[in-house]
């Protein structure tokens, strides 16, 4: 190497080494053991070398002990060794406890052995639940991409058929090439082939039937394309209460429906992270309310819990959508005809009603609105809130920064400290909310805050449906992932 790279460079190069040598382990763990490993929240699946190292540098937000890649590598390697259930292991947390404790265990395998032993005992049998997608937009298609990606040694949710109005050998070309390519999440790093005789696209080896339906779901008969007791995801919109998403149970082959909106009427409105746990498993239509109020819910909950709400404002900042125009046109809601790309337009959000349904708590506490503007996702809600008890810019931040480490909301709730955050930087977070800590503002005389929050309203969302679908069709998987104090419920 020339002298001339300097010492800095050697240890970099150093870095990237094992950087790659990690991920070979993480591969051989996710597809012959079914384990994916994490750190600090971030799947190391599909992560380039560089975010790898950088992801490193985040254990100093976490803890006094400075962790680097070379100690995630001799951990990995580690668990390699070992037999482990279908799970999801977060090594950060395990490289922490590990350089604490470690001159008082007997060697790195009895520490870990010790550690995981509730998690290998947790160990059962999952078995794969055949799932449907209702309807090929802008949510459905990010669910398929991301059941595809999580497939693994297919122990969990199985993408067996999406349901289109309409289906020809045209139609399913471009619906193959609109999951291949997306203008605003880039491309789809996999193998889309399509079967026009049976009507199928083949990725990444799996077989997606697509099924046209221009009536009301209980037209179908999945059990004729080999589906049973399968999950329906509707993303379409189009039946909101429980006599329309009850026609899809009508159907053959149908056991459970989850959909991506709000529901009406007494269906449970779930926020994952939240309130998932008032399921006891009887649901046969659980609805996952809004990407906004997925959003805005987790960070309610840690400032209530904390503080107590007594009453406030949320004020979302919400990229177009479909729903929008994009030239003026006539529109049954007021302004949403005014041609998106160009305009601000104020429109109504349910968000502030919505919320008291995950958070009783906060029933009649809140109002909201929005205000759509000309970006195509990536968005913000801002929290005006007044508390009963005293608080500062440092109280408000340092809970949720908390939370965001360590708890029951670590993958809901992401915490940003930095003063350059735009929304274009929200984009593919996998986060329901990302807390903009520099740009929170406290008055301390009225014991009243401001806080922004971030969200990605397309990806972000997508991610807390599935940790839904997930939970409803129980298949999720143990996890030694991110509490510091206790054992989590499963991922």
């Amino acid at each position: 190497m020339n002298a001339s790279m300097g010492e800095g460079y050697r240890k970099w190069l150093s870095q990237e080494r094992a950087a790659a040598e990690l991920l070979n382990v993480v591969y051989d763990l996710w597809l012959n053991q079914g384990v994916e490993l994490f750190l600090f929240r971030r799947s190391l699946k599909d992560t380039p070398l560089h975010m790898v190292i950088r992801y490193h540098k985040l254990s100093r937000d976490v803890s006094d002990v400075t962790l680097t890649v070379h100690d995630s590598l001799e951990i990995a390697r580690a668990l390699q060794r070992m037999n482990l259930p279908v799970s999801k292991i977060g090594i950060g947390r395990l490289g922490i406890e590990w350089k604490k404790r470690q001159k008082e265990e007997k060697s790195l395998e009895d520490f870990l052995h010790r550690t995981l032993d509730p998690l290998i005992k947790s160990q059962q049998e999952l078995q794969e639940k055949d799932t449907v997608i209702y309807g090929f937009g802008r949510i459905g298609r990010l669910i398929a991409r991301k059941m595809i990606k999580s497939t693994g040694l297919g122990k969990q949710l199985i993408l067996r058929a999406v349901v289109v109005r309409k289906i020809d050998a045209d139609q399913l070309a471009k619906r193959a090439e609109l999951l291949r390519n997306d203008s605003v999440h880039g491309p789809f790093y996999g193998i889309v082939e399509t079967d026009p005789d049976t009507m199928s696209l083949i990725v990444n080896g799996q077989r997606i039937r697509f099924i046209a339906n221009s009536g009301t779901p209980d037209q179908i008969d999945y059990t004729k394309y080999g589906i049973n007791n399968a999950l329906v995801i509707d993303s379409t919109g189009v039946w909101r209460d429980a006599a329309g998403l009850g026609r899809h149970l009508k159907a053959p082959g149908v056991d459970k429906v989850l959909f991506t909106a709000p529901g009406k009427g007494d269906l449970p409105n779930i926020v994952f992270g939240v309130n998932h746990k008032i399921l006891n498993g009887d649901e046969r239509i659980v609805t996952a309310a809004s990407c906004t109020t997925n959003a805005i819910v987790p960070v309610l909950k840690v400032l209530d819990d904390r503080f107590g709400i007594v009453h406030g404002h949320i004020e979302t900042i919400h990229s177009y959508t479909n729903d929008q125009n994009l030239l003026d046109n006539f529109h049954k809601k007021y302004r949403r005809g005014r041609a998106a790309p160009l305009n601000l337009v104020i429109t109504e959000t349910g968000a502030g009603k919505a919320v008291a349904k995950a958070l009783p708590r906060l029933k009649g506490k809140l109002t909201g609105n929005a205000v759509r503007v000309p970006t195509p996702d990536g968005s913000l809600a801002i929290l005006h809130l007044q508390f009963d008890k005293d608080v500062s810019v440092e109280a408000i931040n340092n809970a949720l920064r908390k939370a965001s480490i360590q708890g029951p909301l670590a993958e809901q709730i992401e915490f940003s400290s930095s003063r350059e955050l735009v929304s274009s930087d929200i984009v593919g977070s996998p986060y329901a909310s990302v807390v903009d800590g520099a740009a929170t503002i406290v008055q301390p005389e009225y014991r009243s805050a401001t806080v922004y929050v971030w969200y990605d309203n397309e990806y972000g969302y997508v991610e807390q449906v599935f940790r839904l679908a997930k939970f409803i069709s129980r298949v999720s998987r143990p996890a030694y992932h991110i509490a510091l104090e206790d054992m989590e419920g499963g991922a």
